[in-house]
This record gives C-alpha cells, structure tokens and sequence, in this order.
C-alpha cells in the first residue's frame, strides 16, 4: 500500500472533494462564529439564550445529518455505477425525510419554545431570550433541511464546489442582516437576539433559492423532476431504510447525547452555558480540515466499492485515518496552547466566561486528535463502507453508557467545574477509537449494499 503523501491519485482525488467541502464547513462555523461574537456584544445571558435554543436546531441538524448521510453511502455507490435514476431516487426520500422532520421540529420550536428553554435552564431572562429567538428562526428548518439534502448529494456526486460557493453566499448574506438587525444600523430597528434569528431565516431563503438555480442548470444528475424524485418501489425503500435506519438512528441518539451534555453543562449556570458555547464556536473552526476529510473519505470510499474495488477502499480507509491523526495532532497543539489568541476575537467576555472558555479550550487540545481520528473512522470509514449497524452501536454506546452519565456525575454529584467534566466526557472518544480501530482492521466493514 502507497503512502498517502507518494499516492497522486488518491491526493488529487482526495484534494478535489476535502477541499470545498472543508471551505464550507469553514464558511459555516465562521458564521457561528460572527453570529456569537456579535450576540456577545449583549452579555452572557444572550450568549447562553441563544446557544441553548440552538440545540433544538443542533439535534435536529445531525438527524437530517444521518438521513443525508446514509443517502451519500447508496449515491455515492450509485454514481461508481454510473446510475442516475436509483440517485435521484435517493435523492426524492432524502429530501422528503429531511422536510418532514423540519416540519415536526418547527411545530415543537414555533409553539413550545418555553418548555424547550426551561429543559435547559431555569434563569427567566435566559428562557425569554431564547424562546424569542427559537419562534423566529424555527421557520428556517425546513428550508434547510432541503437545502442538506442537495447540498449532500451534489458533494456525494463529485461537485462538492455547488454547496460552498452557495454557504459563502449565505454567510455574507446573515451577516449583514444580523449586523443590521441585531444593533439597528442604517435605520433598521435594533432587535438583540431577535435579529439575529430574523438574520438566519433569511439567509437560508437565499441559500435554498441559489442551491435550486445552480441543480437545475448545471448538475443533471440532481436535477429530477418530482415524479423521478418520488419514483420508488417498496423494495427499493426498504433497502434504503435498512441501510440509513442505523445511521439516522445513530445520529439522532448521539444528538441527544449531546443536548444531555449541554443540559447538564447548564445545570452550573450562564456563565459555564456561554463558556462552552464560546468554547464549541471556535472549535468548530478547528474542525474544518477534518470534516473535510471524512466527508472525502465517504465519497471515496464509497466509489470504491461500488466499482466492485474493495481492496483500494480498505487502502484508502487506512491512508484517511491516518491523515485525520497527524492534522488532529497538529491543531490540537495548537487549539491548546494558544487559548488567549483566540479568545481575543471576543473582545467584551465577562472575566469569569474568559477564564472557563481558556481552560476548556485547553482541555479540548488534549483530546482533539482523537476526535478526529473518531470523526473519520465513524463518518468516513464505516459509513462509507456500509456498516451503519456497527457504527450506531459503537457510537451510541459510547455516548449513553459512559459520556452522558460521566456528565451527570460529574455535575450533579462531584460539583466538579466545567473544564473537569468535559475531561470525564472526554472519555468516550478513547473508548471509541480502541473498539473502532479493530474492526477496520478486520475489514468487516467493506459491504457493497448497491
């Protein structure tokens, strides 16, 4: 087997899908970023409110996340076959899903916003905020649930181009908006927390009407009408569902997972709540890169065996998990020892959220290279390769049998500060990475379900 650096190929290939995809996520969590750096102009309680609200988007992001991903393993499979009907096919009940659960979430979001603010936190001003700001931008998730869907296929296809160049529009676009409305500039009313939804919503009005123009004039093989789209048999849904039911499951319970994380991490109060939502704003930065290379791994990896190549799909497996490890070493070191620089972006922090946010962003470049070595082995390799029952079970287990109670103990019984027990929930990505790495070996994972 080449090593990545001496295989041309598998860079050039590997380049052309990591690339625009790592700009997107870029794009993406620079407006997370933006977003947070100008709500903190309002204070910690802003902060907290709105990343509190934002979990209910967060969930259900991953969960169209999951049924956007197990629709890439078949499309990508489907595209090294060369056949466009079975991936537009895919595409009709990735879109269909991904708007039926954007529906039920609106409803929860648009009509119970207080119950979903005080699962979080009790602080009255925390829960008005945020269920302010959870009303408005509840009507985004729809749209953007769509948006997933062809942004994921078209990456899945070979034009992961589409997708960023279409982000990098809605990030100028959310910005200028929530400068606007946040702060009322230029005669526009001053709105706080409530702007910055207003903001959100209309960037991704923008975002879904770019991402149909670009499908519908330059990438034909997503450019179904609604009969192709809706063209499914009973088996074919039923092999769809056997192969993306885990991994939508996967990320739904890991999702939750994560919101348990949130809501114990808030359980210490605003000041702990806008720490880690500081914390988790500039990791994400980080995160980039390897995003980037899982996501390239899939499409890859995928290719791979649907062109009936199992043995180049393991090589590839092995080369992108090593590359996730030497760029996680590399950013961890530098997430960690270098805390005061990035935290300077936030200008008017409160002294006891500056000093949180330092010590877990310390904390998070111990564990990062981990993280991303899991990131690609879960969302590249077993994906990619099909085994979605084993990746579910490895990374739910993980979550809910060690994380989310570690997060609790920590909280409710030790009292142990924030940056502790994000070591204790730290836990569980050593515990996946020792399960994962031997059955990549095993290469159990390579399924050709096309």
């Amino acid at each position: 087997m080449k090593q990545f650096w001496k295989d041309k190929k598998f860079l050039k290939d590997m380049l052309v899908i990591a690339i625009p995809i790592a700009l997107q996520n870029l794009i993406t969590s620079s407006l997370n970023m933006v977003d947070t750096l100008m709500i903190s102009e309002l204070g910690k309680s802003s902060i907290a409110a709105v990343g509190l609200a934002n979990q209910l988007f967060f969930f259900y992001s991953l969960i169209i996340f999951g049924i956007n991903s197990g629709s890439s393993i078949f499309i990508s499979q489907f595209w090294g076959k060369n056949d466009t009907e079975n991936i537009k096919r895919v595409l009709g009940l990735a879109v269909s899903l991904s708007a039926l659960s954007g529906l039920i979430f609106t409803m929860v979001a648009f009509f119970c916003p207080e119950i979903v603010m005080r699962f979080f936190i009790k602080e009255e001003i925390v829960v008005r905020l945020g269920s302010d700001y959870l009303r408005i931008v509840s009507l985004s998730y729809i749209i953007t649930g769509i948006s997933f869907a062809f942004s994921i296929a078209s990456r899945s296809i070979g034009h992961p181009k589409m997708p960023m160049v279409v982000s990098a529009i809605s990030f100028i676009t959310n910005t200028i908006f929530n400068y606007l409305l946040i702060f009322g500039h230029f005669g526009f009313p001053e709105l706080g927390v409530k702007g910055a939804a207003y903001g959100t919503l209309i960037a991704r009005i923008v975002e879904i009407s770019f991402i149909l123009y670009f499908v519908y004039t330059g990438i034909k093989p997503l450019a179904a009408t609604l009969k192709e789209l809706t063209d499914w048999t009973k088996e074919f849904v039923n092999r769809y569902l056997k192969t993306t039911y885990p991994v939508i499951i996967n990320e739904t319970f890991w999702a939750l997972g994560q919101v348990m994380y949130s809501a114990a991490y808030a359980r210490m109060g605003a000041e702990a709540t806008a720490a880690v939502q500081v914390a988790s704003t500039i990791q994400n930065i980080f995160f980039v890169m390897v995003r980037g290379l899982a996501n390239a791994c899939t499409v890859m990896v995928g290719n791979k065996i649907g062109a009936g190549d199992e043995e180049e799909a393991y090589n590839y497996a092995i080369q992108f998990l090593t590359m996730s490890t030497i760029a996680g070493l590399a950013l961890g070191a530098i997430l960690g020892l270098t805390p005061d620089l990035t935290l300077k972006l936030f200008r008017n922090l409160e002294l006891d959220v500056y000093n949180l946010s330092r010590k877990l962003l310390m904390v998070a470049g111990i564990f990062y290279f981990i993280r991303t070595f899991n990131s690609t082995l879960i969302v590249g390799v077993l994906r990619g390769g099909g085994d979605t029952s084993f990746s579910m079970y490895l990374e739910m287990g993980a979550v809910w049998l060690i994380g989310v109670p570690l997060a609790f103990i920590g909280v409710l019984l030790l009292k142990l500060p924030v940056y502790i027990v994000f070591i204790l929930v730290s836990f569980e990505e050593i515990v996946k990475a020792v399960i994962g790495l031997p059955r990549v070996k095993s290469k159990k994972w390579i399924r050709n379900i096309t």
